[in-house]
């Protein structure tokens, strides 16, 4: 076997190994079923209702700490269709607006929508964890890309949600979101 041949095979199984990584046991290898059954129970008409404090850090592809906000979300519920309207300012000053709308279905499945989501966002509520992806459209002065977005909610004891957050490029880590949510008022 030419050496050449040898290099261009190992390279390749190189390559097969990270993305097999990748999908198989990392972050976006999680399964809402993973927490079916685990408490306390996750339930969004509940625990994401009324308003709600987010606090939170967005890490670049680098790993450091890109950006940090405070956030004010204000969420209502009839039946299983919800809204919900978020206010971000951001430590750089910035501010940023949207608005959420949700559809759960029976058996815990989530359908979002919101005007920067390519599409619809799918998701499931199983017990402890809420899970979502979407494709999310950065403002034009963040470049104006497309990101795929892989997002879990775990629900505390206490009634706090803590939020991961990963967004890709073309499969390849470009940031990350960690925050908190807790009713305003509580502490």
């Amino acid at each position: 076997m030419s050496f050449f041949l040898a290099f261009g095979l190992g390279a390749l199984a190189v390559l097969a190994l990270a993305i097999l990584r990748g999908r198989m046991l990392a972050f976006p290898a999680q399964r809402a079923g993973d927490y079916a059954g685990k408490g306390p129970e996750f339930d969004i008409r509940r625990h994401i209702n009324g308003p709600i404090l987010c606090e939170g850090v967005i890490y670049g592809p680098t790993g450091r700490v890109a950006s940090r906000f405070v956030a004010d979300f204000e969420a209502r519920w009839e039946g299983n269709a919800g809204t919900m309207t978020e206010e971000f300012r951001y430590d750089s000053g910035a501010t940023q607006n949207r608005r959420w709308d949700f559809t759960l279905g029976n058996d815990g499945h989530i359908r979002a929508q919101a005007p920067d989501v390519v599409g619809d966002g799918e998701g499931w509520q199983k017990g402890s964890a809420v899970h979502l992806r979407y494709r999310i459209r950065l403002p034009e002065d963040a470049g104006g890309h497309v990101l795929d977005v892989v997002d879990w909610m775990y629900l505390m004891e206490n009634g706090t949600i803590m939020n991961r957050s990963q967004f890709r490029k073309f499969g390849i880590p470009v940031a990350e979101l960690v925050a908190t949510m807790r009713p305003k008022g509580a502490a």
